[in-house]
């Protein structure tokens, strides 16, 4: 089913609206939740929270790209899930490894998960990422959104771990740079 018909069914306030989202996006959803969460239990709970924040939304909301409104959502209960959970076993240490990596370009390490949702920072990221070449983009949103692993992301794009490392590390240092410019950072 498209994403058009998708969205007329919740606008219609038909549930099919919810199974249709879940043929269609629900590996997608937990693909999200997953590299977040590391918790089949987690992961379940935090899609069907999913649909039913979808259900609440639309309407009044009609989103223009359907997978990402729904993707979006799901990172968003993950990380909340996962900021309720705060343990080092549950995550993996993958979060953990995240955060430390934007710790550098990311005012107040204490508070890092709080300023990676601010609005206004998140307008900065945004703008960052779409000033990339295809390739880095992936990349940087493969490790910074999807929250995958080193070794998943230099699969997925055939290079080394080490590669997808030294690759991060410059779009980091790239991303400070536009920080400090931005008057986001200091200098």
């Amino acid at each position: 089913m498209k994403d058009e018909q998708i969205i007329e069914l919740y606008f219609k306030r038909d549930e099919r609206a919810i199974e249709e989202t879940d043929i269609k996006y629900g590996d997608y959803c937990e693909a999200i939740a997953g590299n977040i969460l590391w918790n089949k239990q987690d992961v379940e709970e935090c899609v069907d929270d999913t649909y039913m924040k979808t259900w609440n939304r639309i309407p009044p909301t009609r989103p223009r790209i359907f997978k990402a409104f729904v993707g979006k959502i799901t990172r968003e209960l993950a990380f909340d899930m996962y900021k309720a959970s705060k343990s080092l076993k549950r995550g993996g240490g993958v979060m953990h490894e995240i955060l430390d990596e934007l710790e550098e370009c990311i005012p107040d390490s204490s508070n890092v998960e709080a300023s990676i949702l601010g609005n206004e920072l998140a307008d900065i990221i945004r703008d960052f990422v779409n000033s990339l070449e295809e390739k880095e983009a992936y990349i940087f949103t493969s490790r910074y959104f999807y929250a995958e692993e080193i070794g998943g992301i230099a699969d997925k794009y055939g290079i080394t771990k080490h590669n997808v490392t030294v690759i991060l590390g410059r779009l980091r240092e790239k991303l400070k740079k536009t920080l400090v410019k931005e008057g986001y950072l200091a200098s």
